[in-house]
C-alpha cells in the first residue's frame, strides 16, 4: 500500500474532536502522515492535537498554522496552506467531524490502484448529539441526503463527492490546477469530483460508511446548516435538484391528498405511505422514546419540504457567520 498523507482542516474545539482525530491516529496502515490544518495558531482545537502528538509519538503528526487568505472559501485556504507539509503523493481529505473505522485507509487508497480513477468519496451516516435539533440535522442526512446519493449512485450516475471524505493522488490534483482551483468554489468537494471527471477520471462511491457528529444547538443553526446544503446543491444541480421535490414522500402524499379533497383512494394512499415512511425509517433512536419517534418522523419530513421549498427564495447561505450569495457555477462571493 503506497505511503498517504491525511488532510485534516480544523477551525474551533467541536465537541468529541479528540475522539473523532483519534480514529485516523488508530489506522491498521503501514506509512501514514496526518497534517492538521488552522488559520490561527492560537486555535483551541490544537488541544486536542497536541494531546494526539503526546498519545501517538510514534506517529507523523504535523501542524500547518498559516492564517493567509485564498479566495472566497476558508477551507480550502486552510488546505492550499496545508500542502506545503504533506510529504506523499497519495491525499485523503477529511472533515473535522468525521469518525472512521481502523480498515478505513487501507479501504478507501484501494480503488486509487487504478489510474482512471480519479477520487475516492464515502457515504456517511449522521450520529446527532443529544437534543431535538440535532436528531432533526441527523435525519435530514441519513433518511433523505445520503439515500439520494445512493439512488443516484445505482443509477449509475458519479456526480457526487463528500467533505466526510476524498481521496486522490496528488497527480490527479495537480493536473486539475491543484486547490487553488477550489478557491472561490463554495462546494469545494463537489467541485473537485467535476474537475477530476472532466479529465477523464472517474469517482468511485466506497462501500464504507464513515461517521459524523451532527451537532445543533438550536433551531437557527439547524435551519442555516440544512439551507447552506440545499441551496448550495441546487446551484450545482439545478434540474435534479428541482426534481428531487418528489422523493420528499410524505408531504407530497399530502399535499395530494389535499388537492383530491380527501377521498377515500387519496387517503388510503396518505395511509400507505405514511406506514411505508416508519418502516423504512433508520435503527432505533436510543435518545427517543417509541413516541417521540413516530412523530418525529413527520416533523423531519414536513421540515425539510418546507426548507427545499424557501431554498429556491435566494442563493443567499450564511457559513461560519459569514453571507455568501452562490453564483450559478458554485463561485461564492462574501456579503457585507
Amino acid at each position: 500500500m503506497p505511503a498517504v498523507t491525511i488532510l485534516k482542516p480544523l477551525c474551533g474545539a467541536e465537541h468529541g474532536l479528540y475522539e473523532r482525530l483519534r480514529s485516523f491516529c488508530e489506522q491498521h496502515y503501514p506509512d501514514f502522515q496526518i497534517v492538521f490544518g488552522v488559520r490561527d495558531p492560537g486555535d483551541p482545537a490544537l488541544t486536542a492535537v497536541r494531546q494526539l502528538q503526546r498519545d501517538f509519538p510514534g506517529l507523523d503528526l504535523e501542524v500547518a498554522a498559516n492564517p493567509s487568505q485564498h479566495g472566497t472559501n476558508a477551507k480550502v485556504s486552510n488546505l492550499i496552506n496545508m500542502m506545503p507539509h504533506a510529504r506523499h503523493d497519495y491525499l485523503v481529505i477529511a472533515d473535522s467531524d468525521v469518525q472512521v473505522p481502523c480498515d478505513y485507509l487501507e479501504r478507501v487508497i484501494a480503488p486509487l490502484a487504478d489510474e482512471g480513477v480519479g477520487i475516492v468519496t464515502c457515504p456517511y451516516r449522521g450520529a446527532p448529539r443529544p437534543g431535538l435539533w440535532s436528531l432533526l440535522g441527523s435525519m435530514f442526512v441519513n433518511e433523505w441526503f445520503m439515500p439520494s446519493v445512493r439512488v443516484a449512485a445505482l443509477l449509475g450516475s458519479r456526480e457526487f463527492a463528500s467533505g466526510a471524505t476524498i481521496a486522490l493522488r496528488r497527480v490527479s490534483l495537480e493536473r486539475i490546477g491543484g486547490f487553488a482551483a477550489l478557491a472561490n468554489r463554495l462546494a469545494d468537494d463537489y467541485a473537485l469530483g467535476e474537475l477530476t471527471r472532466r479529465r477523464g477520471l472517474t469517482t468511485v462511491l466506497s462501500g464504507l460508511e464513515v461517521e459524523t457528529s451532527v451537532d445543533e444547538a438550536g433551531a437557527g443553526g439547524l435551519l442555516r446548516h440544512e439551507l447552506r446544503w440545499l441551496r448550495t446543491i441546487r446551484a450545482v444541480r439545478p434540474v435534479g435538484y428541482a426534481l428531487s421535490g418528489i422523493t420528499f414522500g410524505l408531504p407530497v402524499a399530502i399535499i395530494g391528498t389535499a388537492l383530491a379533497r380527501g377521498t377515500a383512494l387519496a387517503v388510503a394512499l396518505l395511509a400507505v405511505t405514511a406506514a411505508a415512511r416508519v418502516m423504512i425509517d433508520s435503527a432505533p433512536r436510543r435518545s427517543c422514546s417509541p413516541w417521540m419517534q413516530l412523530w418525529v418522523i413527520p416533523l423531519a419530513d414536513l421540515l425539510a419540504f418546507a426548507l427545499w421549498c424557501w431554498s429556491f427564495a435566494t442563493r443567499e447561505v450564511e457559513w461560519r457567520h459569514t453571507r455568501y450569495r452562490v453564483a450559478r457555477d458554485g463561485t461564492a462571493q462574501p456579503l457585507p
